[in-house]
């Protein structure tokens, strides 16, 4: 009887990273798997721990994105930003050596992510706005729009660089992946519209 609980716990279990892709401890738990099954699945080779908490598929095919869910679960309160998001947009030819991401100005941030993240703190509409929902490898991640990709750029051009923002304000305007109205109302957002006027005033 035990063995067959067991086996119902595990099959769950995988059932569950399989529909999340990347799951944490606490959502196993919310069905009603213990955590020593899935210490269990990982000893066995079923489940890898990418970091404290949070378990996937060994054997799962991973998009290119993959970071970008990780970076998701390991902090839920986080939104894919700047660099990253410049990137999953196609919007640069950069490749960030970790995740950028917009959290609360006083939220918890991991200690040991399974990837490298960059964080930048905001609060308001600076963090609210411009933000839309992606499904990757499962995970519903939330990363900001084109549009508010490149105010935020303006924004922290100290931190990313002014000559990748304005190249990231041309490309978006020039692949039709968002438009002056939408990013206007971003850098407003920002607080960055006095900033950014004369660029947009000027673009050809």
């Amino acid at each position: 009887m035990l063995a067959m609980a067991a086996k119902s716990n595990k099959d769950r279990a995988i059932a569950l990273a399989q529909e999340q892709g990347v799951g944490r401890a606490r959502d196993f738990e919310a069905q009603g798997i213990p955590r020593m099954t899935l210490r269990r699945l990982v000893e066995e080779g079923a489940l890898t721990q990418p970091s404290r908490g949070l378990y996937q598929l060994a054997n799962a095919e991973h998009s290119a994105q993959h970071s970008l869910a990780e970076a998701a679960k390991a902090a839920p309160s986080g939104v894919v930003a700047l660099l990253s998001a410049l990137q999953f947009h196609g919007l640069t030819t950069q490749t960030p050596h970790a995740v950028w991401m917009l959290m609360p100005s006083k939220a918890w941030a991991p200690t040991k992510p399974p990837v490298r993240l960059k964080i930048i703190r905001a609060s308001g509409e600076a963090l609210t706005a411009g933000i839309k929902h992606h499904r990757i490898d499962g995970v519903s991640v939330p990363i900001t729009t084109p549009a508010k990709t490149v105010a935020d750029c303006f924004k922290h051009r100290s931190k990313v660089g002014l000559d990748v923002a304005l190249e990231a304000l041309r490309d978006a305007l020039r692949r039709k992946r968002a438009t002056t109205d939408e990013i206007w109302r971003c850098a407003v957002a920002d607080r960055v519209a006095t900033v950014m006027r004369p660029y947009l005033e000027n673009l050809p």
